[in-house]
């Protein structure tokens, strides 16, 4: 999707004009992908914007920083607040949010402990990542054939760029295939993610999310889904699925800070049910939640301005 440009982005600790916010060539992660990111959300509330679990959010950059050994040079708190100073000076009601920490110019080589660590916030207008329709009319899914990182080879619960090399060789393959998303399977052939989505099946009276264990990011939209389905009266169970268990699915959906709650209608061209009774429930009640329509999680709404 393209972007819309905003006033300002921070960049450690500066509001600097969009078209001045820049890097040099040879910032360490661009070669080497050794960076974190987080994608957050800001929705328009009667209070003003708000952004959606921004804390969480920040305290997973820091230990995404924390498993690749990358020292933060902002502590959580101050993170929080200049994200807030972004979306207040963008004048925009709802925004996306990108913040990044990667290390910067001035050392080359593999090793990074002469390395400083740069941080920079952006935000800018951003649409629902798979589709406006994808609530109702569901989305495509095509299992991959590039398989989910190894805990042992690229840890897949820290949000790190270079992880994300994998996530878009499988994006891509779904695409051009004419899939609308790829779901991606782990070295034992159990369902990880999609390659930016968690994955929640219904299977018989129960929804189903696969574990961390799998090689799937932990997700806070993930976790606000569990919430919710729990409010909503449904059993949700972690555990390990098959593909067979995809194509076998009563329902199915997928939930991301970028992508929502967003229906599935088939896997590799088997159909199914879009969108689900539970589906359809559980995204009414996300939009609510995050726009600070229910009161038990008003505090997930971190105001912006």
């Amino acid at each position: 999707m393209p972007i819309t440009p905003t006033p300002h982005i921070w960049m450690n600790g500066e509001m600097v004009p969009w078209e001045d916010a820049k890097i040099h060539v040879l910032t360490h992660t661009l070669h080497y992908g050794t960076g974190v990111f987080e994608g957050i959300r800001a929705y328009e509330t009667d209070d003003g914007p708000a952004i959606f679990r921004l804390t969480d959010h920040i305290e997973r950059l820091h230990n995404s920083a924390k498993i690749l050994d990358m020292p933060m040079p902002y502590s959580v708190g101050e993170i929080v607040e200049a994200c807030k100073q972004v979306v207040a000076d963008s004048g925009l009601d709802a925004c996306y949010l990108r913040p990044i920490a990667y290390y910067g110019y001035g050392e080359m080589g593999l090793a990074t402990s002469e390395c400083t660590t740069d941080v920079s916030i952006a935000a800018w207008p951003w649409g629902a990542y798979l589709g406006d329709d994808a609530v109702t009319k569901g989305v495509r899914l095509k299992i991959s054939s590039w398989t989910r990182h190894d805990h042992n080879i690229m840890p897949p619960a820290s949000k790190t760029t270079g992880n994300y090399a994998n996530s878009t060789l499988a994006k891509m393959e779904a695409i051009r295939a004419g899939y609308d998303e790829a779901i991606m399977l782990n070295s034992a052939g159990l369902v990880s993610e999609c390659s930016g989505e968690n994955v929640f099946v219904g299977m018989g009276d129960r929804l189903v999310t696969p574990p961390t264990s799998s090689g799937a990011l932990p997700g806070i939209t993930q976790h606000t889904v569990m919430a919710i389905a729990a409010d909503l009266g449904y059993e949700v169970v972690v555990g390990d699925m098959a593909r067979s268990d995809l194509y076998t699915a009563d329902e199915m959906f997928v939930v991301g800070t970028a992508a929502e709650v967003s229906a599935v209608n088939s896997v590799d061209d088997r159909d199914i049910e879009c969108p689900g009774p539970r589906t359809k429930a559980i995204a009414d009640a996300y939009a609510d939640v995050v726009r600070g329509r229910n009161p038990k999680y008003r505090s997930w709404n971190e105001l912006a301005r």
